[in-house]
């Protein structure tokens, strides 16, 4: 009898769940033994993944639009800047906007000149 990874997969959580004992009585296709090894690979295999590791890459897109939003509307903060993004299709955490904008030389809204002379300079 061929095993397929699925089926040995739903075997090894139903052998921790019945436990040694009662496997010992009860298995017939492996030993208790095997499956309780197949348990052991399958957590094993769960926290060792790569999909587990670090943080999500920030796309330069994401960034450039980010800078270029906090640039066009100085009295933005970090929520407006998040709410905008959505509206666009793009989940981005308002830390992450943080980190951008500081990154990039930009200060948070209250320093940040919004004067009508930065605006009138900016439309020459």
């Amino acid at each position: 009898m061929q095993l397929t990874d699925a089926d040995r997969r739903r075997l090894a959580v139903r052998a921790m769940c019945v436990g040694r004992r009662t496997l010992r009585e009860i298995a017939s296709i492996a030993t208790p033994d095997t499956l309780l090894r197949w348990h052991r690979q399958l957590v094993a295999r769960k926290w060792t993944s790569r999909a587990c590791r670090g943080r999500r890459v920030i796309l330069a897109e994401i960034e450039r639009l980010v800078i270029r939003m906090a640039n066009e509307n100085p009295t933005w903060g970090y929520t407006r800047l998040q709410g905008a993004l959505q509206n666009v299709g793009h989940r981005v955490g308002r830390s992450t906007i943080a980190r951008i904008l500081k990154a990039n030389g930009l200060p948070p809204v209250p320093q940040r000149p919004t004067s009508w002379q930065t605006s009138r300079a900016r439309w020459r």
